[in-house]
């Protein structure tokens, strides 16, 4: 197969998951499916398939068929990590986007977190089943921008798998939970920018 059908095929099953809506967990039309939708080879489909199982898109579940995975679980994210995060400079500006990209999310929160959003909140704070990463993943969801939540996902898979976990004690959700309530945007950045930003640039 060409490089050029390779390609074609693969963004032509690519409009097929978006025609038909699917998300992560949902079964994906068979190979024979494919082909005959595609009008290419099965055997071109299945290199295509093989290709989108390998960056981790995709999942074979024996007997059961292929299913879409979860977005964070994609291993072209570490793949492009290992490169792009090669130099110093790179590092750096990982944390610097990071840090603008969860402010910008912290406001739009604030302002569109409906009541749901914020009963889930208090209720992760109240059990302490809540760490950064979930807090961060709430904000980004209460902001009700999913393309900035996309790209928040892909930042901080980056920045996992190259700093250690931010902790922060409990006292600090409790007191973004309250500015959330009140929607008190000033003592969240505030908040924000003691507990994250000032110990993020002490990083060496």
């Amino acid at each position: 197969m060409t490089s050029k059908v390779y390609v074609e095929t693969l963004q032509q099953i690519h409009r097929i998951i978006q025609e038909d809506g699917l998300v992560a967990g949902d079964k994906i039309p068979s190979e024979r499916e494919l082909s005959e939708r595609l009008k290419v080879g099965r055997s071109s489909v299945r290199e295509a398939l093989r290709a989108l199982e390998f960056l981790g898109i995709i999942e074979t579940r024996r007997g059961e068929g292929t299913y879409m995975k979860e977005f964070g679980e994609h291993q072209l994210i570490d793949l492009l990590g290992t490169f792009i995060l090669q130099e110093e400079k790179a590092k750096t500006d990982l944390v610097e986007t990071k840090v603008l990209l969860e402010q910008l999310c912290l406001q739009l929160a604030c302002k569109r977190r409906s009541q749901t959003k914020l009963d889930e909140l208090k209720k992760m704070i109240r059990q302490k089943t809540i760490n950064y990463e979930r807090f961060l993943k709430w904000v980004t969801e209460a902001g009700e921008n999913y393309l900035l939540e996309r790209i928040w996902r892909v930042l901080n898979d980056f920045f996992t798998s190259n700093y250690d976990a931010i902790s922060l004690p409990i006292t600090f959700y409790e007191n973004m939970g309250h500015a959330f309530e009140t929607q008190d945007i000033s003592a969240i950045l505030d908040l924000f920018t003691e507990h994250v930003v000032m110990p993020l640039s002490k990083q060496p």
